[in-house]
């Protein structure tokens, strides 16, 4: 397949367009439609119908040289090891025609330590746009692979809506709490997993609905769990297992420091607010999960703006079990 360099026209993307890759075969989709009855299966007709008027071709995207990753390793200080090994992968795909391709990775640790905002940070990276699949919610078998057609209400998966509606051929999926998927005798929420985290058969992946091969090869698969033992080994045995401690007090204040500034810098009032945090706050942040830490900070700045302050203390912080209270602006 020919390479072709096509870098978006936004200033805010910094990855160019390496090459297109087909996800399907439309004479496959072409031939499934043909031998559908004339008055059954809507949803099925409908689907192939869509393939096929938004074709194959999806963005295959790699960056154009190692990208700086520093401020990625500053906010995320405890997923070094797994940043790491993201850059060695990237470097392996440069100056060639491959794709980028990442071993599928595990991030096991505690709640709370920021797994799943680290996906969506390293998808931000790597410019593919993310899908997020939460299995800790969801008992259906077909989530990730797409439920029969002869069911009713059934629809595709998730990684078929991921490549053949989405934009990308290698966009990153996040199953996240991989451990708290609960399978029954009929039918293994994580089945699907092992076909799609080998990259040979991941090339044929069928979805159960559509019953037409989709080229997952290029999905970057990152999964997040607290406790390994709830994994089959199976599974654990295609992925990169990183264990992601807490962050020390030095980390976290670092994390709450960048955090502060980003919010300050997206928002038009915070030009209300100093630039740099205080050691009062930031002291009081270390004491929170860095996935709790936005909103402890967004009811400070609330709360230092009810008192017409440009400095959040700790005591606008919310108390555990609740905001702190408030009865209209000081006069």
């Amino acid at each position: 397949m020919e390479s072709r360099s096509l870098v978006p026209q936004s200033s805010n993307f910094q990855l160019p367009i390496a090459q297109m890759r087909s996800v399907f075969q439309p004479a496959e989709v072409e031939r499934k439609l043909a031998q559908l009855s004339e008055h059954e299966h809507e949803s099925l007709r409908n689907t192939y119908q869509r393939m096929l008027e938004r074709g194959p071709e999806r963005f295959q995207v790699k960056p154009h040289g190692v990208p700086r990753m520093a401020e990625l390793y500053e906010s995320l200080p405890n997923f070094t090891e797994v940043l790491d090994d993201v850059k060695r992968h990237v470097a392996l795909s440069q100056d060639s025609r491959d794709g980028l391709e990442v071993t599928p990775m595990l991030l096991l640790g505690p709640p709370g330590i920021g797994k799943t905002h680290f996906a969506k940070q390293l998808a931000d990276l790597l410019g593919t746009g993310m899908s997020l699949v939460p299995m800790s919610s969801m008992t259906a078998g077909w989530l990730l692979s797409g439920a029969s057609s002869q069911w009713k209400g059934a629809r595709p998966g998730k990684v078929f809506e991921a490549l053949v509606e989405g934009q990308y051929a290698n966009p990153v999926i996040v199953v996240d709490e991989i451990d708290k998927a609960s399978a029954d005798a009929q039918y293994d929420p994580l089945g699907a997993l092992y076909s799609l985290l080998e990259h040979d058969t991941a090339g044929t992946f069928v979805d159960e609905f559509a019953e037409v091969s989709i080229d997952a090869s290029q999905v970057l698969w990152i999964t997040t769990a607290n406790d390994a033992r709830g994994i089959p080994d199976p599974i654990l045995n295609r992925m990169n297992v990183f264990e992601i401690e807490a962050p020390t007090p030095a980390q976290a204040r670092e994390i709450a420091r960048r955090l502060y500034q980003g919010i300050r810098r997206q928002h038009d009032w915070g030009q209300h607010f100093d630039e740099e945090p205080g050691d009062n706050l930031l002291d009081a942040l270390t004491e929170v999960a860095p996935r709790e830490m936005r909103r402890a900070l967004m009811t400070g700045f609330g709360n230092a703006r009810l008192d017409r302050r440009d400095q959040i203390q700790a005591d606008d912080l919310p108390r555990s079990g609740g905001s702190r209270p408030r009865m209209g602006f000081v006069q």
